[in-house]
């Protein structure tokens, strides 16, 4: 399929605009339509949507229903219902008397123009699932799915002008020379999921470790790690890049390594068909060359076939921390081993980048609590692996260079969302104690309005116990309870404040 053209992305791009300036896409109706749209664009174009993903990366229906299709449909179902609850206006404190006579709220308001950039690795979870948090933000979309999964963003093409509003969300496609005319358009808003465009929210991956201490269950610390690095090929941005395990347990945690890649794979020298392929021929050669680079001891390899694209799994063990397999994010089956106690994992993720995910095998608390204080991710699973990102309502992203913002439910439509502040005037009768703000100033205005401050805390920091608050508290409940009775009447009070007060 030929990419999108300028001429044909300023049209959409154009009719997008006008679609949100609208106002359409505010509506709880018009969000609702296009969500439960969505859900049967999925059904009703499933079998095809597995033999794009089989096309483009060999992934086996079961992989690509656990990864792609059945969490995309459950997270609609979700949004759908908990679309009032998770976009509903908040209000602040009505302790504070601007909130309380003001009846101040906040809102969640739609960003705008979205621009969602898809990844190559899940083609419709990582393009769909970001589009389902901007519609149920009330936002007006531009979709450009990846070209790198070629059957994949065809498919995504032809179907999504079907289902969904075409005036409001337009689907596009192009390859890193027309990004450049799409990002020098303005975009209120814009996700991407991938290192090539990583200006937006959300995480672009790093290279996540695995901390394996000796109190681990080897068996099956072993095993989470090989179901990681077999799933995808390794083409997870949550994937587990590198292992860093204490010495002593380095041989025992190697041998059950092995012994789950031949069980998953049916031994080394096999190929299965229902093992997912490097997504190109140049994915493919970047991993060659890292691993013909390594200073590492490969101990187990597998077959690798250009042509088929099979990469079998790798370990690796006595890599140096400047290792060719360490300078960037791994992104397939090879797995390097370094050998590192706690305090020696700990230091080492620490001098790296903030990683999207990381992965911790220790059943002693204390050491849970180390890494939890000690480090910094995106997210953090013990003793098993990608769990947090699939957590029910809780939110998903990266932090610092993996990534900016989350989502996931209710997270989602927050980061495709601006939270607006609306306040009314306070009453007319309320004036008179207000009239202290307008200009001459003066001293005796100043102490009305801006009264001495008294910390509950000493210049130490050490706390004050004394009648202070509880005088200042009272005193603050008598000033607010005698503007609203002096001045005038319960009757003049807006309606929202008539209501507290009943309470």
């Amino acid at each position: 399929m030929a990419f999108t053209t300028e001429v044909e992305f300023d049209q959409a791009y154009a009719s997008v605009r006008a679609a949100f300036t609208s106002g359409r896409t505010k509506s709880k109706d018009w969000r609702r339509h296009q969500l439960k749209r969505a859900w049967w664009m999925v059904e009703d174009n499933k079998s095809r949507i597995l033999d794009a993903l089989r096309a483009d990366l060999n992934k086996h229906p079961l992989e690509a229903m656990l990864g792609e299709l059945t969490g995309l449909q459950n997270d609609i179902l979700r949004t759908l219902d908990k679309l009032d609850e998770w976009t509903k206006d908040e209000k602040p404190t009505r302790w504070d008397p601007i909130n309380f006579l003001g009846g101040t709220v906040v809102r969640q308001e739609p960003l705008g123009v979205s621009l969602i950039i898809g990844a190559w690795n899940f083609p419709f979870m990582l393009t769909l699932q970001p589009l389902v948090a901007a519609i149920a933000a009330g936002c007006a979309v531009v979709l450009k799915p990846s070209e790198v999964a070629q059957a994949s963003q065809d498919l995504l093409m032809e179907i999504i002008p079907k289902y969904l509003d075409r005036d409001a969300i337009q689907c596009i496609s192009a390859g890193p020379l027309e990004m450049k005319h799409i990002l020098e358009t303005r975009q209120d808003c814009v996700y991407c999921c991938c290192q090539t465009f990583d200006t937006g929210h959300f995480g672009i991956g790093s290279q996540g470790p695995a901390i394996v201490a000796p109190s681990a269950d080897i068996d099956l610390a072993a095993k989470h790690v090989a179901w990681a690095k077999f799933m995808n090929a390794g083409q997870v941005c949550i994937n587990v890049n590198h292992v860093l395990i204490d010495p002593r347990i380095r041989e025992a945690f190697v041998t059950r390594l092995i012994h789950y890649f031949d069980e998953f794979t049916g031994g080394r020298e096999n190929q299965p068909d229902y093992c997912s392929r490097i997504i190109n021929e140049r994915n493919f050669d970047r991993l060659e060359s890292l691993l013909d680079r390594t200073s590492g001891k490969v101990i187990y390899g597998g077959i690798r076939n250009r042509q088929t694209r099979y990469f079998g799994p790798t370990i690796v063990v006595d890599v140096n921390p400047d290792d060719s397999l360490l300078s960037e994010e791994l992104f397939g089956p090879i797995l390097p081993i370094i050998d590192a106690d706690l305090d020696a994992a700990i230091s080492f993720t620490r001098s790296n980048e903030h990683p999207l995910a990381l992965y911790a095998f220790t059943n002693v608390e204390s050491e849970k609590t180390r890494i939890q204080n000690e480090t910094v991710s995106g997210g953090v699973t013990f003793n098993d692996c990608i769990l947090h990102a699939a957590a029910l309502d809780a939110p998903f992203g990266g932090v610092g260079n993996s990534g900016i913002g989350s989502y996931h439910g209710k997270y989602g439509i927050l980061a495709f969302s601006h939270l607006r502040t609306y306040a009314n005037a306070i009453p007319t009768w309320i004036e008179g104690v207000m009239g202290a703000r307008y200009p001459p100033y003066s001293d005796a205005n100043m102490r009305k309005l801006s009264p001495p401050v008294k910390a509950p805390f000493d210049r130490e920091g050490n706390d004050i116990t004394s009648r202070s608050k509880v005088l200042s508290t009272a005193a603050t409940l008598a000033v607010l309870g005698f503007s609203v009775w002096m001045f005038g009447a319960r009757e003049k009070l807006p309606p929202y404040a008539k209501n507290w007060l009943r309470k």
